[in-house]
């Protein structure tokens, strides 16, 4: 938006700021006014199991970012030091599923901890400042902004036999076959603009984030952080482009989600995405990569 590449495409765009991966999969779902919603895949995923015509386009972070962070200090190791402590989380968020699962790897329950629902705009600020043991969110976005406070370190799920697909865009089918051309354009550059980022302009997207969210009073130094703490999630292998749809990730999607209980009917994993939308962006329009 901020570089006008979407303009230069011919779309018209407006964005609006969601309240977390599952509200903004409830959206896209109910046939509200959206075209595309940015969230977890596997937000998504388990929407479409429920009913809603609904399938990822563009997946951008190819794993998990969930994940357990405690005191760098402390000595939780994994799951099973977590006996007896405090740890926060946020009931009917994306990691909620995923708790049970990951507490049974370290032979544990949640009667075995002291496990609190805190809303999750609470959850950074009250383990930053020693309130709790442990905090139960997406990594890379809660890290850079306890550490100040508290030196921590992670246990991501993924490590721990939980991995899926993180954030990405999505549509529904009946946007789909309505507008799927501007789709496919709008999904198109939004990859090219996660390339970008990787190959060395970090700073240059911490500035268009900030004067694209005035009103959310970003901190700069935080925001650059959490963009560095993206980089591991995104596809590792150069035959994979940012953006492109790797079957492989949805069959181990399915997989974990069916493991958990979050999905029931265990589709075939074709069934949650739509191949081939993101195309270079020189073929839409050759003045962005100039």
């Amino acid at each position: 938006m901020q570089k006008g590449w979407f303009k230069a495409a011919g779309l018209n765009v407006r964005m609006e700021d969601g309240n977390g991966s599952v509200s903004t999969v409830q959206m896209l779902g109910a046939g509200d006014h959206f075209d595309v919603g940015h969230a977890s895949l596997a937000a998504m995923m388990i929407g479409r199991d429920k009913g809603m015509p609904l399938k990822a386009i563009a997946p951008f972070m190819t794993r998990t970012d969930i994940g357990a962070l405690v005191p760098a200090d402390s000595d939780i190791k994994g799951p099973a030091q977590l006996k007896g402590k405090k740890v926060l989380y946020t009931a009917g968020s994306l990691e909620a599923p995923f708790i049970d699962f990951f507490l049974k790897e370290g032979k544990l329950t949640r009667n075995d901890l002291d496990l609190l629902s805190v809303d999750a705009s609470a959850k950074a600020a009250t383990y930053a400042v020693g309130r709790a043991d442990a905090v139960i969110s997406t990594i890379p976005f809660i890290f850079p902004s306890v550490s100040r406070q508290r030196h921590s370190r992670a246990l991501p799920f993924s490590d721990y036999g939980l991995d899926m697909v993180s954030f990405g865009l999505f549509t529904s089918e009946q946007k789909l076959q309505e507008k799927k051309d501007a789709i496919a354009k709008f999904a198109s550059i939004v990859a090219y603009g996660w390339q970008y980022i990787l190959n060395g302009h970090e700073s240059e997207a911490v500035d268009a984030i900030v004067a694209q969210r005035p009103q959310a009073r970003l901190d700069k130094a935080i925001l650059a952080e959490q963009l560095e703490a993206l980089k591991p999630y995104f596809p590792t292998s150069k035959e994979q482009a940012v953006g492109a749809v790797n079957p492989e990730d949805f069959e181990k999607s399915v997989s974990t989600l069916h493991k958990v209980g979050s999905i029931g009917s265990r589709l075939d994993p074709e069934e949650y995405y739509v191949k081939d939308l993101v195309r270079p962006v020189e073929t839409i329009a050759p003045e962005i990569v100039k």
